[in-house]
């Protein structure tokens, strides 16, 4: 996969404030808050800032943290994961591959079949509905 590099003033200039400061900045929107958190749409969840496809709303569910959360990503590397020892707290971050963009961060305590919760940023994210057949 080709990389995505622009420079910072390219990033400001494509994302909204809010996306800037969750995908370049690695904030978090607040909880209950985002856009995503509730929708049940079907579609591949991509990456806001590249187009980068990441999560099949298939393998989206509730998991009660106010945030869209997934129990795996759409594919193999379609994701990055490193790690996070900000706030004193020892997490797994979660970045878009192509972009290096942050989307949140993965968690061992989501259902099955992988126990994982992916655990992202509504403002990460945008949702391209499924194609009627």
């Amino acid at each position: 996969m080709e990389k995505i590099k622009k420079s910072d003033q390219e990033w400001r200039q494509d994302l909204t404030p809010e996306q800037y400061h969750v995908m370049r900045e690695a904030g978090t929107e607040p909880a209950f808050t985002g856009k995503y958190y509730k929708t049940k749409d079907l579609g591949t969840y991509v990456c806001a800032a590249c187009g980068q496809p990441l999560f099949d709303s298939e393998t989206k569910y509730e998991s009660g943290t106010g945030w869209p959360s997934f129990y795996k990503p759409v594919e193999q590397g379609a994701v990055e994961e490193h790690s996070d020892t900000t706030y004193g707290m020892r997490r797994t971050e979660v970045r878009c591959a192509r972009c290096e963009a942050h989307l949140g961060h993965v968690f061992p305590d989501g259902p099955r079949p992988t126990g994982m919760r992916y655990c992202m940023n509504s403002a990460s994210l945008e949702l391209k509905p499924e194609e009627k057949k």
